[in-house]
């Protein structure tokens, strides 16, 4: 395979600094094959200096609804995908000094679209599956610290995400019991 081929199209969102990713697949009637990462070409593309220290990988059933999940200290990062199934994937400006703090925006990744998303420290995240179930995958800046972890209230009005569901998705307790935006501590 050729060594100088594009990792992915760079796509920013509504919020400049959330990225949607679309990698190069290279495919014929035997399957297919992308590079799901590359650290040197990731800098390249993305213009973005970050080193990742964790991978996750969570598998959730239809209906079940992560988040909204981030780290007061020792902030986040994450670039997630999906290798199995189809959720929507939402991340939230949590950044007081930032012109988009409040905004949210949402992209559905897919195993048939391979899409990832950058979503940058300072953001909350969360998101809802829509298939069967869903193999979540995603790698992070910095290491799970659960004392810095704060959840806010998947279905706060001041945020207004639209989840598009007519049905309570299935939460954990925490992700129940996550306070409102405008009682959240966010970023300076």
């Amino acid at each position: 395979m050729a060594e100088n081929f594009k990792l992915m199209n760079v796509i920013p969102t509504a919020i400049p600094d959330v990225l949607s990713l679309e990698p190069e697949v290279f495919g014929d009637d035997r399957g297919f094959f992308f590079e799901s990462f590359n650290q040197k070409k990731w800098q390249a593309e993305t213009g973005l200096e970050r080193t990742f220290v964790q991978d996750n990988h969570s598998r959730s059933a239809k209906g079940v609804l992560r988040g909204l999940h981030y780290q007061i200290e020792q902030t986040q990062g994450k670039l997630v995908r999906v290798a199995v199934g189809e959720v929507f994937d939402v991340a939230v400006d949590l950044r007081r000094q930032s012109p988009t703090f409040g905004r949210w925006v949402g992209e559905v990744l897919s195993a048939d679209n391979r899409k990832q998303l950058w979503i940058p420290e300072g953001f909350g995240h969360g998101f809802l599956v829509l298939s069967d179930s869903a193999d979540f995958l995603y790698r992070t800046t910095d290491y799970w610290a659960p004392e810095y972890e704060r959840c806010i209230v998947w279905n706060d009005s001041d945020l207004g995400i639209d989840w598009s569901v007519d049905y309570l998705p299935s939460l954990s307790p925490k992700d129940a019991e996550g306070v409102l935006f405008r009682d959240a501590e966010v970023f300076t």
